[in-house]
């Protein structure tokens, strides 16, 4: 286990360090970021990574090789410069099982240290299990239930099992893409009687955890490792899913791995060139947990070892969904009206709440979508007025949002790409088809709330009765509450007009 440099050299001092780094030496890559703390969120400013290939640098006594070690020393010095001029209590740089089963490693990290000039750690298999879930479930959002987490490394596969923040069963088996890889497909082919091999050599290694982990279950399956984010893209590159890994779609892609006979060919699915001689022994193993654990279906998240140092440094395992750290913290970046968003998402509710039923829109992440895209619609301001619910939606759709998938970003930013002016089909151009309803109908209620918030004065919504239908909404409002704001009525009028030349009809009564 690491020293933990931030406890004992910054324990009386309440300001952490604002910008943190984090150096993960795995078995297969080694891999750097660099942070900044800002309104309690950590924010990635930047990424390094190469693959060293120090797991394959083992010789048969398991002794890193001198060639091996230039070319480990090569990477770290690149990555040196980064963090010149940061406090120790900054950085964290940690090894992993290549390190942990090195003979000369003592050496290795002497020349190490000289090199970067900060101290290096080898951690424990559950050490590393432990701060691959720190890493992960800062990623992802804080939903309730229990979480399996898989990252397959170079040497090692750790297995978490947690909630939230909080993991509870932590395991690091010894098996990895690389030292699979040196064993089972060391010439690049892809053989049904090498891969079925491989296979059940990590199903071996899962007998140890297989039957208490089944025991104790969960609720979703996340993979964090590079080897998993490349079967997800080659299942999505292939139609076999959407890029969700599910068992029937591991058993289909071993059958076209046999077919395809060797790693090389793997560049026809998009692997890159660096991942093509692992990916056939990340995949047995993967498929092993998939059958031994009886996982249904996972999904990739972006947290891994690295991210979880950064959270250590800082010494935050924070019960809250990180939802919405991020988008307070994105209000504060791009310093939002957060008064004029808090006024338009209660009057965007208060509508959502009388429409949800007739247009199917009652789920939790219904009203997710509507509450955050009401608080950032202004988010784009910050770039400039002109245009700026585009320049929002592009903020949206390309920054790093921990706790969101892509897909709810992509959500988000069509709500503030739409919700004002033209209402053109541009706005929904990539959405998928059975999505396209639900978004409209959302980003209806965020335009009418836009609109009856748009004298800024920070109201309480009018009392409103909304009745609708497919392309049809009524908006029933006081007589004297409109008499009183004929602006207002200008622009529900102008409204009208923007909605009607896409098929929909707003209709504005008064009582």
């Amino acid at each position: 286990m690491p020293t933990n440099v931030t406890a004992s050299t910054n324990a009386g001092n309440a300001t952490p360090p604002k910008t943190l780094a984090a150096i993960d030496m795995g078995s297969n890559s080694f891999h750097m970021v660099v942070a900044r703390l800002v309104h309690g969120e950590i924010r990635t400013i930047e990424k390094m990574g190469e693959k060293v290939q120090l797991g394959a640098g083992l010789d048969q006594y398991n002794r890193l090789t001198e060639e091996c070690q230039q070319r480990a020393l090569l990477c770290l010095g690149r990555f040196a410069q980064r963090l010149q001029g940061m406090p120790d209590e900054a950085v964290q740089i940690v090894g992993t099982n290549a390190l942990r089963v090195a003979r000369n490693k003592q050496e290795f990290i002497a020349r190490a240290e000289q090199v970067l000039g900060y101290p290096v750690e080898v951690i424990a298999g559950r050490e590393e299990a432990r701060l691959v879930y720190l890493g992960v479930s800062h990623t992802l959002s804080d939903d309730r239930g229990k979480r399996l987490v898989i990252d397959i490394g170079g040497g090692s596969t750790e297995f978490i099992i947690g909630q939230r923040f909080e993991p509870e069963e932590m395991e690091s088996l010894h098996m990895g893409c690389v030292s699979f890889r040196n064993r089972y497909f060391p010439d690049g082919k892809i053989t049904k009687r090498q891969m079925d091999k491989a296979i059940t050599h990590a199903e071996q290694e899962l007998l140890n955890i297989r039957q208490h982990y089944r025991s104790i279950g969960w609720q979703s399956a996340v993979g964090s490792s590079g080897s998993i984010k490349a079967i997800a893209n080659v299942l999505a590159m292939l139609k076999i899913t959407d890029g969700t890994i599910t068992r029937e779609a591991m058993e289909e892609l071993r059958k076209r791995l046999i077919s395809l006979g060797k790693a090389e060919k793997l560049a026809d699915l998009g692997v890159r060139t660096e991942r093509q001689s692992i990916f056939p022994a990340g995949f047995a193993i993967l498929l092993a947990a998939f059958r031994s654990l009886e996982i249904d279906n996972m999904t990739f998240a972006d947290g891994a070892l690295r991210e979880g140092l950064l959270y250590d440094i800082v010494g935050r395992i924070q019960h809250e969904d990180v939802r919405e750290r991020t988008i307070a913290a994105l209000q504060e970046r791009y310093h939002v009206d957060q008064a004029h968003g808090a006024a338009v998402e209660e009057t965007a509710i208060a509508a959502w709440q009388q429409i949800a039923d007739q247009w199917d829109l009652h789920t939790a992440n219904d009203e997710d979508l509507l509450r955050w895209a009401c608080r950032l619609h202004e988010i784009g301001l910050t770039i400039a007025h002109s245009q700026y619910h585009k320049h929002g939606a592009y903020l949206l759709r390309y920054s790093d949002l921990p706790g969101f998938t892509q897909q709810f970003q992509k959500d988000l930013a069509t709500l503030v790409r739409g919700h004002r002016r033209k209402f053109s089909p541009a706005v929904f151009q990539d959405i998928e088809p059975e999505e396209k309803s639900r978004l409209r109908h959302l980003c209806v209620l965020v335009r009418l709330a836009v609109l009856l918030q748009h004298p800024r004065n920070y109201e309480a919504p009018p009392e409103m009765v909304l009745n609708g239908r497919q392309n049809h909404l009524v908006v029933e409002l006081p007589q004297d509450w409109l008499n009183e704001r004929p602006l207002t009525l200008a622009d529900l009028e102008n409204e009208q007009d923007y909605l009607r030349r896409q098929d929909f009809t707003l209709e504005i009564l008064t009582r």
